[in-house]
């Protein structure tokens, strides 16, 4: 198996936080072919994909409340955020489920691109974001209010509690506000915000990422081919036991997969041997 196809398994395979992480790197390097100036040195990503403060400009692209959420401004920008968002992300798997997690990652980003557009209106400065900053903190502190004392281990550090590690997250922004990138940082305190009010308003049975999650499975059912029903020939007793080993081959096929799925949930994806790896692959052809 080469590197190629092991990306495709890793990706079939992984869970949400693992496509988020593909889908930034993937439109990280989008942005680094089409939108990287070497004379400059740095990005200049267009106002069709960067969220503008300017309402004029907001006005006439609103998709941008979700596609600055994919892009960055630079390797060290994805790199730490990338690192939280596997950090938090699989925490956050620990209660709940993929779906709730995209949902949060989206809805919190919109949300922290309103605060984004709002600040820029009473501080009266034009500005550009991008990045899943905000996207991220509402992940993490979602997960921080659900399960506050979760015990983690911080390497050089030792074992801590959840909410110190979001609260010293939510301190760092709000000590850098002040001093540079004001509409930022209030943006990744209105991801971390929207992270918040989710997990109150489903503590009373309201879960709001529903609606955003019913969508993407109208949208996804749009694109899938309707199964159709095959002509099955019954076939009688000379052929049974054919027919019984067929199915008892498949059965025990279908149970290899879910073993190594579950080796998966519980160790990840680079606890498997080899051969499992290319077992896989084979099975999702």
């Amino acid at each position: 198996m080469n590197i190629l196809d092991d990306l495709k398994l890793q990706y079939k395979t992984g869970g949400m936080v693992q496509k988020l992480i593909f889908w930034n790197i993937g439109f990280f390097l989008f942005s680094l072919v089409f939108f990287y100036s070497f004379s400059v040195g740095q990005f200049q990503i267009p106002t069709w994909i960067a969220l503008s403060s300017d309402l004029g400009v907001f006005v006439s692209t609103p998709w941008t409340l979700i596609t600055f959420n994919f892009f960055h401004s630079g390797f060290l920008h994805l790199f730490f955020n990338l690192m939280v968002l596997h950090f938090s992300g699989r925490l956050f798997n620990t209660y709940f489920t993929d779906k709730q997690l995209l949902g949060v990652y989206v809805l919190g980003g919109v949300f922290s691109g309103i605060t984004f557009v709002l600040s820029y209106l009473f501080i009266g400065k034009a500005g550009l974001l991008v990045g899943a900053s905000g996207a991220i903190m509402a992940i993490l502190i979602a997960t921080a209010t659900y399960a506050p004392f979760m015990l983690l281990r911080i390497p050089l550090i030792g074992i801590v509690k959840l909410w110190h590690v979001a609260f010293v997250i939510l301190l760092v922004d709000l000590i850098q506000m002040p001093l540079d990138n004001t509409g930022g940082h209030l943006a990744h305190l209105g991801g971390a915000l929207f992270g918040f009010i989710y997990i109150k308003l489903l503590q009373t049975g309201n879960d709001i990422t529903n609606p955003f999650s019913a969508l993407l499975d109208t949208f996804a059912n749009l694109f899938k081919p309707k199964k159709k029903t095959p002509f099955k020939k019954v076939h009688r007793n000379a052929t049974k036991n054919v027919i019984n080993s067929s199915v008892s081959n498949k059965d025990f096929a279908q149970k290899q997969i879910d073993d190594i799925l579950d080796k998966i949930s519980k160790s990840g994806y680079d606890s498997l041997t080899k051969e499992e790896k290319e077992f896989l692959f084979k099975a999702g052809k």
